[in-house]
């Protein structure tokens, strides 16, 4: 005897019918015959899966840092954040020599990795001779350059606009007059947000001075901190800390540092008044999303790191929100409001910064 079932047995919470005892039926053959479809197309359905899964994108990042580092921290958050939501199967290497990233970055290319992301900044020339042998493979990194047809994009962290908030707040809190500023190495990408910061810190101090120095080191903690105290010995009673190291040294003599790039004031809870922040999701999720669509092309991602697209913002007060007055408060939020509201540009000046005539003499 032929015994046929309902298709309502392979759905949760239904009940099934056996159809051989005809005598108990009244379902014609027309309703069989649409319940036969319907089978087959919940069955489709099933096995097809949800309309909108997709394979996950395979991405690759190198770091000539540690991921701790304070720039590299930021990408590997926001592909960390991609890879947790199930959109990529991610891996990475930190500490990459300037000397091994051309070998690294091309077995990351052979591997069959679809998106390639890290900084170029020394090694331009390698990264890019290398995406031109690799047509088919996108790439994103943070370079002093333009982008390169067809798969080579750029950004960098254009947080020019926080950092010139932040530059206000330190020169309403400054009691000395005078800022130190420790930076890693005197590039565009470095000098713009320490311009932005000055220039931030005159429009409510124009009596400020600076004191400007660079280690020459993108992660070296021991000598900004010791940069930092000579700053200090010089009078400076707020640092701007651009490097890791330098907050360690505010902390130690009793002065206050403005973050970058991410906020610790949790690492320093009265020490660091705010930071400007950068966030690189904006960046990250735009080249995923065109990648997955095939619209992948070379652009510079530069834009995506500013306020409008959420990309960097200025660190709440936090632990200092009692302690900066509240009329110098009041004009940073107006600031902040003037420029999402495109009524103030943040000039963008990439040139050197200098320390100021009276404090250099110093």
């Amino acid at each position: 005897m032929l015994i046929a079932y309902s298709c309502a047995a392979d759905l949760p919470g239904t009940v099934f019918f056996p159809l051989h005892r005809r005598r108990h039926t009244t379902m014609t053959t027309r309703r069989l015959l649409s319940a036969s479809l319907l089978c087959t197309a919940l069955a489709l359905s099933i096995a097809a899966g949800p309309a909108t899964a997709q394979p996950k994108l395979r991405v690759a990042a190198i770091y000539t840092v540690p991921f701790e580092q304070q720039w590299a921290s930021r990408i590997h958050k926001a592909l960390k954040a991609a890879q947790a939501r199930g959109e990529i199967d991610y891996r990475a290497s930190e500490n990459v020599a300037n000397a091994d990233y051309e070998r690294v970055l091309r077995e990351y290319a052979t591997g069959g990795n679809q998106l390639i992301v890290g900084e170029v900044f020394a090694v331009e020339a390698a990264a890019r001779r290398v995406a031109r042998d690799f047509p088919k493979t996108a790439f994103l990194f943070g370079s002093s350059g333009k982008p390169q047809a067809p798969n080579f994009s750029v950004f960098d962290n254009y947080i020019q606009e926080p950092a010139y908030l932040s530059g206000m707040v330190a020169g309403g809190m400054t009691r000395s007059n005078k800022i130190g500023m420790v930076g890693g190495f005197p590039i565009p990408e470095v000098n713009r947000l320490m311009q932005a910061f000055m220039a931030g810190a005159r429009e409510t101090n124009p009596k400020v001075e600076f004191t400007v120095t660079f280690i020459n080191s993108w992660f070296d903690p021991p000598k900004a901190k010791e940069a930092s105290l000579a700053l200090i010995d010089k009078g400076a009673d707020i640092l701007y800390a651009e490097r890791f190291g330098v907050s360690d040294a505010a902390r130690e003599k009793g002065k206050l540092a403005i973050g970058n790039v991410l906020d610790t004031q949790p690492q320093y809870p009265d020490t660091v008044v705010t930071s400007a922040l950068w966030h690189m999701e904006p960046s990250i999720d735009r080249a995923l999303k065109l990648l997955r669509e095939g619209r992948f092309s070379a652009e510079d991602y530069g834009p995506y790191s500013m306020m409008r697209h959420k990309g960097s913002e200025l660190a709440p007060l936090g632990t200092f929100a009692n302690k900066v007055p509240a009329d110098l408060s009041a004009k940073v939020r107006a600031r902040q409001a003037d420029i999402l509201a495109g009524r103030f540009t943040v000039k963008i000046d990439d040139s050197q910064p200098q320390s100021t005539a009276a404090t250099a003499a110093k």
